[in-house]
């Protein structure tokens, strides 16, 4: 069955992705691209409904992006999102000025028409906004369907051409019953049908790998995490032996990591999987540096040279399969001319050698973490792999600041052990999206047995977010922080203190390096 398609086309918004989630959350598929797409891929695309997304840009700017007035004339529903509400305002030539007040967070929204974009929801819904113009004038044909008190048309529309534009973003959880309009667009104005399952993905990824992989052999590098640890396994149910998974040892994983990966792949799902013990040689060449972005290069650089190595060692090798996702192309989109910020480049995304001779496989190249995640459950992946938080590449390279020896190395494994089983234990693990401890390169003085201490300072760190892109600190009751500390610093030989880091993402990174 050919599925329904809606295009998100981005003017710059950090709300984009989540448009895209939103929209796949109620089993319609959706791509996003940027806002100067050509009027010919758009058609090859074959969208039933699209949507302009919002930005940080005024539509009267010299540089600001501009809308095809093509696009709106190709008989396609489009929904405008602030900024794209505006531009499309503009562009069939009404008139968006800078507003005397601007309106940020949350504002009481009152329904005038209770149909098609806002048919069974309530007079009036607490709405988030985030503009500083507003539409002045209409354009011919269309009407007012809300308003705020400080805004006339907080949404728009001409039910003719199913075109309409609401100044706030339904996407964001803040919107009251913004699920419901999104899906009043995509079911009542744009005909979709929720036909985007992905058991049916799931299916046609095996049946179109074992297609393109013929009799080659397929070689994928396995990290323990649940991108790669799902790519891996649906990999071996579509051509069983034939899938090579390389495990490098770089000696920055956590307790255990190592032991579990091998029982879990070569114990449970009986893979070919090869292990290279390099954590001495990491050391080695990380000795002495302290330096954040040359850590990373040199454990970047020593991770390819070893995988390269052991990839020569496998015969009839034909194929590189990457744990890719849509962030990471989105962003990287982004970093090489896209309209959304860049917020990082990413190492499966343009960082490959150009003489490179296997060819690449990225099945999960348009799917979001929370899909790989699902993917994962209907693969029969343990409940340790599908639920694991995000672990960095250069791994607690990152989480140790200053240099990286093995005692620190220890030392921080030990205390996240600890952290995360109180977290596991007082049922809060799964409800943070990342949670880890960082040893810092300073110490401080302490009392233990009446005795004077000089030791180290660990900070703790968890986050709560819905893709990683944005982080809010988690709110841990005291009580569980209070005992964090106490069994850190009671149990892990080098440690007096214990903080907790309060910093959300913007402006501090989840990661400390």
């Amino acid at each position: 069955m050919k599925k329904d398609t809606i295009l998100i086309l981005d003017f710059g918004s950090q709300y984009t992705q989540l448009i895209a989630r939103r929209v796949r959350e109620l089993k319609v598929f959706s791509v996003i691209e940027p806002y100067n797409i050509s009027l010919a891929k758009i058609k090859a695309i074959n969208p039933k409904g699209i949507i302009l997304s919002g930005g940080p840009h005024s539509v009267y700017e010299k540089k600001a992006p501009q809308l095809k007035e093509g696009i709106l004339k190709l008989g396609v529903p489009v929904l405008g999102i602030c900024y794209g509400m505006q531009i499309m305002v503009q562009t069939l030539g009404g008139v968006v000025k800078e507003s005397r007040k601007r309106e940020y967070g949350r504002a009481l929204m009152y329904i005038d028409e209770r149909k098609d974009l806002f048919l069974s929801l309530k007079p009036k819904i607490t709405s988030w906004m985030s503009h500083t113009d507003k539409v002045a004038r209409l354009p011919k044909g269309f009407k007012k369907l809300s308003h705020t008190l400080n805004t006339d048309y907080a949404s728009i529309g001409n039910a003719q051409l199913k075109l309409y534009g609401v100044q706030f973003h339904p996407e964001v959880m803040h919107t009251e019953l913004g699920t419901r309009i999104i899906s009043n667009f995509l079911f009542r104005i744009c005909s979709c049908a929720p036909t985007w399952q992905l058991e049916d993905f799931v299916a046609a990824q095996i049946k179109q790998i074992r297609k393109t992989v013929a009799n080659s052999n397929v070689i994928c590098g396995l990290s323990g995490g649940v991108d790669s640890s799902t790519l891996s396994v649906l990999l071996h149910k579509a051509i069983g032996k034939r899938l090579k998974c390389i495990f490098v040892n770089n000696g920055l994983l956590r307790k255990g990591e190592v032991q579990e990966v091998k029982k879990v792949f070569r114990g449970h799902f009986k893979m070919d999987l090869h292990y290279v013990d390099a954590s001495k040689l990491f050391l080695s060449k990380l000795k002495g540096v302290t330096d954040p972005e040359k850590k990373r290069k040199i454990i970047g650089r020593e991770f390819i040279r070893i995988f390269e190595a052991e990839e020569h060692k496998i015969r009839n090798a034909g194929f590189l399969a990457q744990g890719t996702l849509y962030p990471d192309v989105i962003e990287s989109v982004s970093l090489f001319g896209g309209p959304s910020a860049t917020i990082k480049s990413h190492h499966n995304v343009g960082g490959l050698p150009k003489d490179m001779k296997l060819k690449l496989i990225e099945p999960f190249n348009q799917l979001f973490k929370d899909e790989v995640r699902q993917i994962a459950k209907i693969l029969g992946l343990p409940q340790s792999v599908i639920g694991r938080h995000p672990f960095p590449g250069p791994g607690l390279g990152v989480r140790i600041l200053g240099e990286i020896t093995p005692k620190r190395l220890e030392i921080l494994r030990e205390a996240d052990v600890i952290f995360i089983d109180i977290l596991k234990k007082r049922g809060l693990y799964d409800k943070v999206w990342q949670a880890f401890c960082v040893l810092l390169p300073v110490k401080s003085v302490g009392v233990m047995g009446d005795q004077r201490t000089y030791e180290n300072i660990l900070a703790v760190r968890a986050v709560t977010s819905v893709d990683g892109m944005t982080a809010d600190w988690a709110k841990l009751p005291a009580q569980v922080l209070g005992e964090i500390s106490n069994d850190i610093i009671n149990k892990v030989r080098g440690v007096n203190r214990v903080t907790y880091d309060i910093s959300s993402k913007p402006p501090a990174t989840i990661e400390w390096e």
